[in-house]
């Protein structure tokens, strides 16, 4: 049997701060890339941009290319910036484990908790707006010494309750965001998606790029139930029992193909769609991010 990940949610779940959870997430990804084949790459990646048609071919970075089978060139010094947004939301659906030690909410708070550290880290700006039926909370995007802590001491003290309406809170953060930047959704997407395209489909046309992670229970991904099972809408109150076993198939073809629309529509808007469950170690989001931001360049 392969050892556990030292990124896996239940180890990082023994550390109790958020912080050092952060922390430690972030060096043993960074440590990973060291220890891979893109050995190096991971002090690289904020010097260089994707090649595209048109840049001369005098400043590929052959050494880069060797390690990573890309092409990059270098970039210039007022390239090196990018500003981020980290978008959470806060409904009590977020709440739900079934038998993981972190519920979908703690998953996405260590992860976006993981991605402010990492960008402090590239003195990229970033900031933090938290929405339930509407945005509740911002904090503007900043790379000042001091700003990580404000950022982790606000995603600690943060709890999941009520309902949400998330179509109506991303028309409000494009209204509300005045600098372009890359805006990172953490939600189960639970609801009808086609006013979240809608919405999605605003904060593209404002210039921003998104990087979408839907984040489900691992028991929301595999469904592990069996005979009669009383299921409940943690935001509704409303009930429903169901034959868990009769129903399994069903419902995961449902998953697939809510999944499958929301990769087909995000990749037509040109919008990063990562489905995660709770099972996963963390170190899948960050390399989603640093392949969003090698892209942007």
């Amino acid at each position: 049997m392969a050892a556990p990940s030292p990124l896996s949610p239940d180890a990082i779940n023994q550390i109790k701060r958020l912080d050092l959870r952060a922390r430690t997430v972030v060096r043993g990804f960074l440590q990973g890339l060291h220890s891979s084949p893109y050995h190096g790459f991971s002090v690289q990646f904020s010097e260089h941009r994707r090649y595209s048609r048109g840049d001369d071919p005098k400043t590929i970075d052959w050494l880069v290319y060797a390690k990573t089978d890309k092409y990059y060139i270098k970039r210039f010094e007022a390239e090196t910036n990018l500003t981020g947004y980290l978008v959470m939301d806060l409904s009590q659906s977020m709440g739900f484990t079934h038998r993981q030690q972190m519920t979908k909410f703690e998953y996405s708070i260590c992860l976006a908790a993981s991605l402010c550290y990492l960008m402090q880290m590239q003195q990229d700006p970033v900031g933090l707006i938290t929405f339930g039926e509407k945005v509740q909370a911002s904090l503007p995007a900043r790379s000042r010494r001091g700003h990580l802590a404000d950022m982790l001491a606000h995603l600690t003290n943060l709890e999941p309750a009520g309902k949400t309406n998330l179509p109506a809170c991303l028309n409000q953060v494009a209204a509300m965001l005045r600098q372009k930047g890359l805006v990172m959704l953490f939600s189960d997407l639970l609801g009808d998606p086609e006013p979240v395209f809608a919405a999605l489909a605003r904060l593209r046309h404002s210039g921003h790029d998104v990087i979408l992670f839907h984040v489900l229970d691992e028991a929301e991904v595999h469904f592990p139930y069996d005979g009669p099972v009383e299921f409940e809408d943690p935001e509704t109150g409303e009930t429903l029992t169901v034959d868990a076993s009769g129903f399994r198939a069903d419902y995961l073809q449902n998953l697939a193909d809510f999944q499958q629309e929301y990769r087909e529509r995000c990749g037509n808007l040109r919008i990063d769609y990562v489905p995660m469950d709770t099972s996963m170690p963390f170190d899948t989001a960050l390399t989603e991010y640093l392949i969003s931001r090698q892209a942007r360049f």
